[in-house]
């Protein structure tokens, strides 16, 4: 009957384009994101990545470096995007319109009064 504080397990994941990268952490009750990053070595392993440049979150809400875990949590470290998801929708919607007969064609903006 010490003065241990019990301990508690999350991930560290990393999402890169073809392979996902995480590691299972121990660590004590209470601990931060912060601590976590620091004990998975994520540093180590990616070298040149800023993880907060992106964002790191917990199931995927963003939280700050002092943001305290519990138990099972899964630190996520987050990648910038590589293009912006209305373009890419406006995009989509533009090819469907093209391929699809008898369409209407895409609605023009209206001018100011």
């Amino acid at each position: 009957m010490g003065n241990e504080t019990p301990a508690m397990t999350v991930w560290v994941v990393y999402a890169r384009p073809h392979q996902a990268w995480r590691r299972q952490v121990d660590l004590p009750a209470g601990a931060t994101v912060a601590q976590a990053l620091a004990a998975s070595g994520f540093t180590q392993a990616f070298p040149d990545v800023d993880p907060w440049q992106a964002g790191v979150g917990v199931f995927g809400r963003r939280v700050q470096p002092g943001h305290s875990l519990s138990g099972g949590d899964r630190v996520e470290i987050y990648r910038a995007l590589v293009f912006d998801p209305m373009e890419s929708r406006r995009r989509r919607a533009a090819h469907r319109a093209r391929k699809s007969p008898g369409a209407r064609p895409p609605r023009t903006p209206k001018a100011p009064r």
